[in-house]
């Protein structure tokens, strides 16, 4: 199949382990976190009255899915924010806040009953869709039918499938809840609505022109896509909210990190992101007049997802071993400049759920190999160990262009081949590994950044649950098909009890219980460094969504 079509690893052959350690303190770099600074903005003006200039964002991973139900990543969703819009979000300061809703519910304003299943929620009025056509409270039920749809490829149900009674009254949408489900509040600050006229009654509800040409009630209007380069998106003077304050925001695809940089630092690119400034780069790029650097925490988690019916990475022991035999230190600290805290679980340290008594990782390779050893593999001719036939052998992908990933796939390569364990690199393009190869569970193993949690809630049903398995149920992110029924009991008690100090004791023994099953091995919690031209006022950092283009429709050149 296509999908799973060999990418060559880059040239250059193996890494010294001594030349990247040695990296920083030749070039004379300190530690990122002694040295970062952002540069000085220069003082608003205030926004412009009418729409003016443009933004260039440069993305390493090309847009590949426009309808906001359905699976993507980070790319994907860094564009929904502005072509459409949810009931509510969250601010940078974790606050949720209405967008399509007048207010948001609580228990406090009467919008949720205090057993919680009861919710009531008032809409905007004179809001409109792109092509001119009034959105309505149908909008947003026919928005909870489609993701409830069995034939609908959607991201997640979790939440969803406990609505009934789903009615609406003028500008008013109410539910029942079949039982209280804690994380809905933040789950619907990730849902799109999606618009009735245009996608009720398809035969196909995956395939409809709305997937090439998407109307929200955005701040941006879609224009264009260009396969390979870019997608265009054009102010929308009718939004009902703040801005937009640009003309138009093009979202360019540079797959190469490097590259992508120079054409940031030569002034090509306003604004880059996600996979941000390349650690290489870094010192220069604090230097540059024209740059401001911004150094933003993130909740996502570096991590070797496992797939765990993977004959050797299916083993429990294997995947301890191969735990203790990964050098994190070395990782961080040679490629990374020290700015990334390892991590010792999927769950960042800023949530009020995480487990701060996990213990810390050990690079103990003479450990490693005792259980090993322990467990029946033995090393063969060439070194490789084998038990009952089996190689512990396996690949790992990630996306290709980033080759601060891939120097430390091949740091992984030379720490695994100490034990015994031989990884073979198989990167691959962004739009190829993200489809079938991902969602199919087609992989050996992947290195890639994960954020875990939904918004600002510790739920991860959708990550660890047994019935999250996408091969198995269709939907789900449980692409490791991990399976423990004890952390399926404690997912399913998070999400029904409203305490949150019983809910973060919950989540923190489900931590404790994954970390030590590893269906993916944490390395680090991501602290990107990302760069905005000098005078793009309006960037913020948020952690509560997956790219920081959430409030381009706030952004103008001062």
């Amino acid at each position: 199949m296509t999908d799973r079509r060999e990418a060559e690893s880059s040239g250059g052959g193996a890494v010294s382990r001594r030349a990247l350690l040695l990296g920083a303190s030749v070039l004379g770099l300190a530690p990122w976190g002694s040295q970062l600074q952002a540069q000085p903005a220069p003082k608003p003006k205030g926004p412009p009255s009418a729409p003016k200039g443009q933004a260039v964002i440069g993305y390493s991973q090309e847009i590949t899915v426009l309808h906001p139900l359905m699976p993507a990543n980070e790319v994907d969703q860094g564009v929904w924010w502005n072509l459409f819009s949810p009931l509510w979000a969250l601010d940078q300061a974790g606050k949720f806040v209405p967008v399509l809703a007048k207010d948001v519910p609580t228990v406090a304003n009467g919008g949720i009953s205090a057993d919680g299943l009861v919710w009531k929620v008032t809409l905007r009025e004179g809001v409109k869709w792109h092509d001119g056509r009034d959105f309505s409270a149908e909008d947003v039920r026919f928005t909870f039918d489609l993701i409830r749809n069995p034939q609908f490829r959607t991201r997640s149900r979790a939440g969803f499938s406990l609505l009934e009674d789903v009615k609406t009254e003028g500008s008013t949408i109410s539910w029942r809840m079949k039982e209280p489900f804690a994380p809905f509040l933040s789950f619907l600050a990730w849902t799109f609505i999606v618009p009735r006229h245009l996608l009720d009654g398809a035969a196909d509800p995956n395939a409809t022109p709305f997937h090439a040409n998407p109307i929200g009630t955005g701040p941006f209007k879609f224009v264009e896509r260009r396969t390979g380069s870019h997608v265009l998106l054009a102010a929308n003077t009718a939004y009902f909210g703040e801005g937009p304050y640009l003309e138009r925001l093009v979202f360019r695809y540079v797959p190469d990190l490097n590259a992508m940089y120079t054409q940031f630092r030569t002034g090509e690119l306003d604004y880059i992101g996600l996979q941000g400034i390349p650690p290489n780069h870094y010192a220069e790029a604090s230097t540059l007049k024209n740059v401001a650097v911004h150094l933003c925490p993130r909740a996502s988690v570096e991590n070797l997802t496992l797939n765990l019916a993977h004959p050797a990475l299916k083993e429990k022991a294997v995947r301890q071993a191969l735990y203790l035999g990964m050098d994190k230190k070395a990782i961080v600290e040679a490629l990374y400049y020290g700015l990334p805290l390892p991590a010792s679980s999927f769950m960042p340290p800023q949530s009020w759920a995480f487990n701060d008594a996990l213990p810390r990782h050990v690079h103990d390779p003479a450990k490693a190999r005792a259980i090993l050893d322990a467990a029946g593999w033995k090393p063969g001719p060439d070194g490789v160990r084998v038990k009952d036939g089996v190689r512990l052998a396996f690949t790992n992908s990630t996306t290709t262009g980033n080759p601060t990933r891939e120097q430390a796939q091949q740091l992984l390569v030379q720490d695994w081949a100490k034990i015994g364990a031989e990884m073979t690199i198989k990167n691959m393009p962004a739009a190829v590994l993200w489809a079938k190869f991902w969602a199919e569970s087609q992989f050996d193993s992947l290195m890639t950044n994960t954020t875990y949690t939904v918004a600002s809630d510790p739920d991860v049903m959708h990550r660890f649950g047994g019935k999250s398995i996408p091969l198995k149920a269709g939907t789900g992110s449980n692409v490791s098909q991990y399976e423990n029924p004890k952390v399926d009991g404690l997912l399913a008690k998070g999400i029904a009890v409203t305490d949150m100090a019983q809910r973060a004791e919950i989540y923190r023994e489900a931590q404790a219980l994954i970390l030590d099953d590893l269906p993916m091995l944490p390395i680090f919690q991501s602290v990107q460094v990302e760069g905005t031209k000098v005078g793009l006022i309006g960037f913020a950092n948020n952690v509560n969504v997956l790219s920081n283009t959430w409030n381009a429709g706030s952004w103008y050149w001062a």
